[in-house]
This record gives structure tokens, sequence and C-alpha cells, in this order.
């Protein structure tokens, strides 16, 4: 029979409480970076949801400061004096006779994809093709892809959906 005393004890103790080993630290690398790539492919998604709300909320900004222009003016902008005859008052033909702006409270840059808004009128033969019936002018963004059409997060984004 085998007495064990203190000493033992804590020999056999101090072989037990060895570090991780190889595979445990590379299980747990592993699993850490599945974590990982799922909370960033969550924060991507949810990054082009706010991205797709923000140009949705800008579109209805200018549509409101196209309405503004026109109670002052009696028009809207033609397609050639564009967007920013919303903050600088047009030189172009026709000229708003009662031009009160800037109707937006900053200059208009682009969609939150950096492309430029699409502003189309009446009389436009792409306006006549895309415009619902009745309305005067449309604006548009093209989204992710910065192209026409498109699916899913890279879809056009139209001031009358």
């Amino acid at each position: 029979m085998k007495i064990i005393t203190r000493k033992s004890l804590g020999k056999r103790k101090k072989k037990c409480d060895s570090a991780f080993t190889f595979i445990e630290t590379l299980a747990v690398l592993a699993v850490t970076a599945i974590l990982t790539s799922q909370i960033g492919l969550a924060a991507y998604k949810l990054l082009e949801k706010a991205r797709i709300s923000a140009a949705q909320t800008q579109i209805q900004e200018l549509k409101v400061a196209l309405q503004a222009y026109y109670a002052d003016s009696g028009i809207f902008p033609s397609e050639e004096q564009g967007l920013m005859a919303l903050w600088e008052e047009p030189e172009l033909y026709p000229l708003a006779k009662n031009w009160n702006g800037p109707y937006t409270d900053k200059k208009i840059h682009a969609d939150p994809w950096g492309n430029p808004f699409a502003y189309f009128t009446r009389g436009n033969a792409i306006a006549e093709n895309i415009l619902p019936r009745g309305l005067p002018f449309g604006i548009l963004s093209y989204g992710a892809d910065g192209k026409e059409g498109g699916q899913g997060n890279d879809k056009d984004i139209f001031s009358w959906e």
C-alpha cells in the first residue's frame, strides 16, 4: 500500500493542471472566428438597411422641397436645372419667377452610396416610360450598384413607391 503524503499530492496536482492543449486552443479560436463572422455579416446587413432607409428619407425631403419650389414658382425645375434648382436660383430657362430658396437645408450631393439622384420630369421619353400616370416628376436612386434595375439591396429606390 502506498502512503499519500502532501508532497506526492502536490506533484500529482501539478501534472493535472497543465495548460490548454494546442487542439483546445484551435477549437476556441475557430468558435471565436465563426461568431465574429456572423456578427460582421449581421452588421453589414443592418448598414445596408440603414442606407436604403436614408435614401428613402432623402427622396421624401426632396419631394417636399420640390412642392415648395412649385408653390413659389408655379413650375417644377426642368431636368436641365435639376435638383440644384432647390439650392441655387436657376439661371437656365424656364426661370423661376418667385424663387424663394434655398428649399433644402444643405446642398444636394448624392445618395447614401455616393451616386447622384436622378430627376425626371414629364415630357422626357424616359420619364414617360417609368413615371406613373399623373405625376409631374420623379426622383430615383439607383441603389448600391449605381445602375438601373437590380435586386435585393441593389434595387432602385423610386420617389413614387
